[in-house]
């Protein structure tokens, strides 16, 4: 008698941009080393969806992976709406993982309706855990691996390592430090790959004595021209993305934080240029503003210190800030290389020597790297 077919583990993927197309070749990896074990999985990708179009495959076969993107391209399939297409997959004749790749809110919102369906859900998307403490509650308590779940025994799985420094293992790590019964005190870090970037090169440990120092203007230009910044670098320099990073990891550390933007965060964005018409005119009009950054960076100089645009938590008084602070040139924020983060645990039982991590924190590989790890876990978890 042949071994019975194996039951499939259905993925589908809604975005299909830089973090998207990244992990589309490392789900190829995955499904081929998961159909060579004993006993076998059948890891079947049955839907790429973009803002557009999207390709959902018929009778639950599977898509071929490496020429999707040409099929995305030429689809005409019209876009089903959200929860329409959520009830579909809910009817597979199997688990199915849903890969959010997508940074939106409106995705974000439908994860409970889809854990409740019984679709698994792993992504990055911060807003998911950054947005409102109703959203984050009603998210884990439909989530089968929620703290206190009061959905149904066929309620998802809901896994989200690469929504805080895309690749590195901080909220595992958080995790595994809280399940051991350690004792958090702290949480200190670099958490923006922008922001490191930048003050890496408009503050440098040691200056290149052959060219002039570069002006806080200057160091945005050149993160924007090399790709580190949005597009509009505001939307780095306004300190969000940050905060809600901190978020997510205080949520985590069971601190109740209602919102991303109920602690302070400080922009470096001048308030004259808030309104600037684009990013373009923002970036003209900023050399104008040069001379408070300057004149931090001497300050601290004075003192033997860099400054570095941090965040961090203090545990027993439950507070969390995002801005500028100094550091000693013989810090480990302070020595940081291009655009790596770099996290630091205060706990009772590292003492005063932090559990630290560093690394890329940002990037479409690396992001997606996380990705596909949190859905080898979850495929672990559904066998």
């Amino acid at each position: 008698m042949s071994p019975p077919e194996p039951r499939p583990i259905f993925v589908a993927i809604i975005g299909v941009g830089g973090v998207g197309t990244a992990f589309l070749p490392q789900l190829d990896h995955v499904r081929r080393t998961l159909a060579a074990r004993h006993p076998p999985i059948d890891l079947r990708l049955i839907l790429a969806r973009r803002t557009t179009t999207q390709v959902l495959a018929a009778n639950w076969h599977a898509l071929d992976i490496p020429t999707l993107a040409t099929t995305l391209a030429a689809s005409h399939q019209p876009l089903q709406p959200l929860p329409e297409l959520l009830a579909h997959l809910a009817t597979a004749p199997g688990s199915v993982i849903l890969v959010d790749n997508t940074s939106s809110l409106d995705v974000a919102r439908a994860y409970p309706a889809a854990l409740r369906q019984g679709l698994s859900i792993v992504t990055p998307n911060k807003k998911a855990f950054s947005d409102s403490y109703e959203l984050w509650q009603a998210i884990f308590n439909a989530a089968a691996n929620g703290p206190s779940p009061t959905s149904s025994p066929n309620a998802g799985y809901i896994l989200h390592e690469s929504s805080v420094g895309a690749g590195l293992p901080l909220l595992t790590t958080l995790a595994d430090l809280l399940a051991t019964g350690d004792t958090l005190t702290k949480i200190e870090g670099v958490f923006s790959g922008t922001m490191s970037f930048l003050f890496n090169t408009f503050n440098p440990v040691t200056p290149d004595p052959t060219t002039p120092a570069p002006t806080f203007s200057a160091s945005v230009t050149t993160a924007k021209a090399l790709g580190y910044t949005e597009p509009d670098p505001r939307d780095d320099l306004n300190g969000l993305d940050v905060a809600r990073k901190l978020t997510i990891l205080a949520r985590l550390a069971h601190i109740p934080i209602p919102t991303c933007t109920s602690f302070p965060v400080q922009s470096l964005i001048p308030p004259p240029l808030a309104t600037c018409t684009s990013g373009s005119d923002f970036l003209a009009q900023l050399p104008h503003h040069d001379t408070q950054m300057d004149d931090l960076k001497a300050s601290a100089a004075n003192q033997g210190k860099v400054i570095r645009f941090v965040g961090s938590i203090d545990v027993a008084s439950q507070t969390l800030k995002v801005g500028l602070e100094s550091f000693d040139v013989s810090h480990p924020i302070a020595a940081l290389k291009g655009s790596d983060n770099i996290v630091s645990f205060y706990t009772k039982r590292y003492g005063d020597n932090p559990l630290i991590i560093q690394g890329a924190g940002a990037g479409g590989e690396v992001t997606a790297m996380g990705v596909t790890a949190d859905l080898l876990r979850v495929v672990q978890l559904l066998q």
